[in-house]
């Protein structure tokens, strides 16, 4: 048999590599935590606490990001991927929760009985 030639691999092209990146308030309004305006900051701390969580996982699944410029930013893909993240924690915590205890049972009176007995 005849070795064959594997093809060089290609570069791929800026275009193809390069996805929308969103600071951390845009990813908050990305993900519709919070609205456009900016004094709005709903979601913002959850968002950095995420991604802040220690590696080994004793805290959740820490959420994928990089530092740009100093600043925490997300991709698309990211933001996808922090929201299968966000709905398998919350989907464990109910599951996890026991059911609340309906606590002793009213007793249930006679018709004509009083409450209190009267000597």
């Amino acid at each position: 048999m005849a070795a064959t030639k594997t093809p060089a691999p290609t570069r791929p092209r800026a275009a193809d590599v390069l996805e929308r990146v969103y600071d951390l308030k845009a990813a908050t309004v990305r993900l519709g935590i919070a609205t456009p305006d900016p004094s709005d900051e709903d979601g913002q701390r959850w968002l950095r606490d995420g991604f802040n969580r220690p590696e080994d996982g004793s805290k959740g699944k820490p959420f994928p990001g990089q530092y740009l410029s100093g600043k925490i930013t997300f991709t698309e893909s990211q933001l996808a991927e922090i929201l299968l993240i966000s709905y398998e924690e919350t989907r464990a915590k109910k599951q996890a929760r026991p059911k609340p205890s309906t606590g002793r049972p009213r007793r249930i009176r006679a018709v004509n009985t009083p409450a209190l007995a009267t000597v």
